[in-house]
């Protein structure tokens, strides 16, 4: 199996093979949390408008996501996902907006498989990748800091840990769990000053394998829909 690393926004029309899209503070965590709390798909857009829009056709979908960080006027939900822990979502659509992970997901044109990407569900991502591709992509999102750098310690973490699972290696989960509280988005988790992410949202982020499911993504009618997959 061969195994590439890309960072940033900029690199996901480049992506190849089964990409794994990781955005590990918040959106794929927020995502693990929903399927865990019953939802049966998760359509991922890139704007709030698209989603807005959606619900007009899917009147019973839930909105979730955030611009900036911050909950979006209109939708039900911000993008965390201890709110999602916290909510009944059985049978429902949810219909998500970040400003990284859905991004990727939407520009990764060149995929030939889609993966979303964060430590719940590590462990099954892995071992799926590992059982049926040849070619894999992580590709860690973080966020834009301008002149064409990627802000995204907790994203290249999840990233370190996907390949030393796919190499067969052990991972040192101590040492990504502390990339990961140290990264700008974690130490912004644990400021009580912003109320937008809180503690529980990078507990989430932290409980790697938490889940015995990996989340898919297909292109179904010019949208992308991830949907959870058992081995």
């Amino acid at each position: 199996m061969k195994v590439e690393r890309k960072r940033g926004l900029a690199e996901a029309p480049h992506a190849k093979g089964d990409v794994v899209v990781i955005d590990v503070l918040r959106a794929f965590t927020t995502a693990a949390f929903a399927f865990g709390s019953g939802a049966s798909e998760i359509v991922l857009v890139s704007t709030p408008e698209e989603a807005l829009e959606l619900r007009k056709k899917y009147p019973r979908a839930k909105l979730c996501g955030e611009v900036g960080g911050r909950p979006i006027a209109g939708f039900d939900y911000g993008n965390s996902p201890a709110q999602m822990a916290r909510s009944n979502l059985k049978g429902k659509t949810v219909i998500l907006r970040s400003s990284s992970g859905t991004q990727g997901v939407v520009q990764a044109t060149q995929a030939e498989r889609l993966w979303l990407g964060s430590l719940p569900v590590a462990g099954v991502t892995a071992e799926m990748l590992h059982a049926r591709a040849e070619h894999v992509t992580l590709l860690a999102l973080g966020a834009a800091k301008g002149s064409g750098e990627v802000d995204g310690p907790e994203d290249d973490a999840c990233g370190d840990l996907l390949e030393q699972l796919l190499a067969g290696r052990t991972p040192d989960l101590a040492k990504i769990t502390e990339k990961i509280r140290n990264s700008p988005a974690g130490k912004r988790a644990l400021d009580p000053a912003i109320d937008w992410i809180s503690p529980e949202d990078l507990d989430c982020a932290l409980d790697y394998d938490f889940f015995g499911f990996a989340m898919v993504v297909t292109r179904d009618k010019g949208l992308c829909v991830a949907r959870a997959v058992e081995p």
